[in-house]
């Protein structure tokens, strides 16, 4: 007998509850499974797009015909060109006053880039909070069911005048499993939720990093209109 028709056996010779808790671990499984590809594909292609855009950014692209673009897209971009649109919407704002305080006015590029920056960040962590709940949980769900199925066997050996470790070994197997179930539910999920963390943390840095360079950027080419206008 191999080891997925024992453990096949196993499952179906534990208890209602002990099942039940496999059963919960089970769909845990799948969920954090899911929700690994799917971050993972989302973090991936953020990481991709911020890359390419970037790379045209610094290559003396016409921001105002990138900025027109977005526009004529008619659905607001994601991403790091959802920040720059925000940020030259703003931009553009801000050249048609008379007169715009310097300070006041990279204050604002700066507010505007990073309400959405906080929108799409949040959007990249969807979901990371059930990813690190199905990682400290399961084992302690396992544990349950481990600790459950051990006292069902221990209370079935109260009713017989000789017990033996072959009576025992069966029930305390079936238990167990419940334990190695949890920790193979909980394991990659906490792996992943470290990961995408850690990834979305140096994404978030590289977005705030070019925000002070984008308003900065922005902010000179004002004060050169300011003195254009002057002259």
């Amino acid at each position: 007998m191999n080891l997925d028709q024992t453990l096949l056996v196993y499952f179906l010779q534990a208890g209602a509850v002990v099942k039940t808790v496999m059963g919960l671990l089970l769909i845990a499984s799948l969920v954090s499974w899911t929700l690994i590809f799917q971050r993972s594909q989302y973090v991936r292609q953020g990481k991709r797009v911020f890359a390419d855009f970037e790379n045209q950014f610094w290559s003396g692209v016409d921001l105002a015909k990138l900025y027109h673009q977005f526009k004529i897209q008619r659905i607001e971009p994601d991403g790091i060109g959802g920040i720059f649109f925000a940020g030259y919407r703003e931009f553009l704002r801000l050249r048609q006053q008379a007169t715009v305080d310097q300070e006041i006015a990279f204050q604002s590029m700066m507010r505007a880039m990073r309400v959405a920056t906080t929108k799409y960040i949040a959007r990249l962590e969807a979901n990371l909070p059930l990813l690190a709940t199905i990682g400290s949980v399961s084992p302690y769900v396992g544990l349950f069911g481990t600790v459950w199925g051990i006292m069902t066997s221990f209370h079935a050996l109260g009713s017989v005048q000789q017990a033996s470790i072959a009576m025992v070994a069966p029930g305390i197997s079936e238990a167990l499993i419940a334990t190695a179930m949890g920790l193979f539910a909980a394991i990659p999920a906490v792996v992943a939720y470290n990961r995408f963390t850690a990834e979305i943390d140096r994404l978030l840095t590289q977005y705030e990093t070019f925000q002070e360079e984008f308003a900065t950027l922005m902010q000179r080419q004002l004060i050169t209109n300011a003195v254009v206008d002057e002259v």
